[in-house]
Parts: C-alpha cells; sequence; structure tokens
C-alpha cells in the first residue's frame, strides 16, 4: 500500500484515501469554444505516457477534499513529493554530475610545455 502525503493535511495516508485526477500543470486553451476539432483532441484527449518521472494532480477524497499536484515515477510508483495546487513545477532532474576535473594552467615566460 502506498502512503500518500498531503500538502495540505501534512499528513502522510493511505493511497485509498486518494484519486487521481489526470496531468497537472495542462494549459487550458484561452477560447476553447474557437479552437479546431483537432486542437480540441489534443487539448482533452491525447497525453504523454513517458516512463520515468511524470507530474499529477490528485485529490484527497476522504481527507481535506482538496486537490493538489505530485510528482511520481512510474516504474517504481514511489511519490517523489506532494505540492499544493497552484505552485510552480518544480525542476526534479538534476545537473549531470561531471567526474572530470578542470586543471587550470598558467603560461610563464620561457616556459616549455
Amino acid at each position: 500500500m502506498l502512503l500518500i502525503h498531503c500538502p495540505y493535511c501534512q499528513e502522510e495516508r493511505s493511497e485509498l484515501e486518494f484519486r487521481n485526477a489526470g496531468d497537472a500543470h495542462l494549459v487550458r486553451p484561452a477560447n476553447i469554444a474557437a479552437i479546431s476539432d483537432e486542437e480540441f483532441e489534443e487539448y482533452f484527449f491525447l497525453r504523454d505516457n513517458p516512463k520515468g518521472l511524470i507530474f499529477e494532480r490528485w485529490r484527497h477524497m476522504h481527507g481535506c477534499g482538496r486537490f493538489f499536484n505530485a510528482a511520481r515515477d512510474t516504474v517504481s510508483d514511489k511519490f517523489v513529493m506532494t505540492y499544493k495546487a497552484g505552485e510552480p513545477k518544480p525542476d526534479l532532474h538534476p545537473a549531470p554530475a561531471t567526474s572530470a576535473t578542470v586543471e587550470t594552467y598558467e603560461a610563464t615566460e620561457g616556459d616549455a610545455r
């Protein structure tokens, strides 16, 4: 059983108290009545299904009832973090680690390197 942290209640609760509400951070078209059928299909029905880190909306149905966002790894099904609705999407991709060290060298007069 998964434990999910509600950012409003500030508690970890059983996954049975929560419901998934789809992708987080979707931008609704400004005038949805004016878009083409293809654009509507793209917005309303088509979603990515990546392997790895995804951002989702969740609702604490049997608790505070509020919507929040979560970053979840689809491979391990672990929740990386949860955060309140309306907060910006966090940058969870760490900078690539480099193992090379850089040496600086200053040439001096008469140096035959």
